[in-house]
């Protein structure tokens, strides 16, 4: 069943390319086997030489996330999307987290696609979902922050506020070792040819190493 997704119309004036891939599905949160650093340790070497001769601004669908912080009204500087919190890490040579299944695949398929995914237990979030841009004086618990800021920032917000962004998500729906039904948003900025690649390659990901199953996918947009 299709989750109650949608973009609203401010955000979608700001940024008419942004879409919302998703998946939803059941899964219990365990501890990463080995398959899935395997699959990391595949990609890090050609990943690392591209870091190496490419600017982060330039790394496909990264670059395009930032250019939609800047037109929300958001400093990508300042604010960084996951994927590039991630790719900074890589190219420093620091290690990866590792959290759980759920989360990792998460973070593996947001260094194969440049896109920032954001993964979250749907018994936590209340009534539908909304990608809107945050408003003055909105701020949230990050996952590993006190607080952040999300004025102009693109987010995900229910009923109770807002819950994630594609900077850091809120502690409220964060996936733990208790969660079950799980939702995964890929928030997109670029082409939906683009989307759809990383969408596949998620549904895969998420199936085989995170012990996805009942797994539907989908995209959100809003048509001009």
């Amino acid at each position: 069943m299709k989750p109650d997704l949608r973009i609203d119309d401010d955000m979608h004036a700001c940024c008419p390319d942004c879409r919302l891939g998703w998946l939803i599905y059941d899964a219990e949160p365990r501890e990463s086997d080995a398959s899935v650093w395997n699959a990391v340790e595949e990609l890090l070497p050609a990943l690392k030489a591209q870091l190496d001769s490419t600017p982060l601004a330039d790394m496909p669908n990264l670059g395009e996330s930032r250019r939609a912080y800047r037109a929300c009204g958001k400093d990508p500087g300042r604010w960084r999307v996951s994927s590039e919190a991630l790719y900074r890490r890589v190219r420093q040579g620091r290690d990866l987290y590792r959290i759980n299944a759920v989360v990792d695949v998460n973070n593996l398929v947001s260094l194969e696609t440049g896109f920032s995914l954001g993964s979250y237990d749907r018994d936590r979030l209340e009534g539908s979902v909304v990608l809107r841009r945050g408003k003055p004086g909105e701020s949230y618990p990050g996952i590993g922050k006190d607080s952040v800021n999300l004025e102009c920032m693109p987010l995900l917000a229910d009923e109770a506020g807002p819950v994630g962004s594609p900077t850091s998500d809120s502690t409220r729906a964060m996936v733990t070792p208790e969660s079950r039904r799980l939702l995964t948003v890929i928030y997109s900025f670029s082409p939906r040819a683009e989307l759809e690649k990383a969408l596949a390659l998620a549904v895969d990901r998420f199936g085989t190493l995170a012990g996805a199953c009942n797994l539907e996918f989908g995209i959100v947009e809003r048509i001009s």
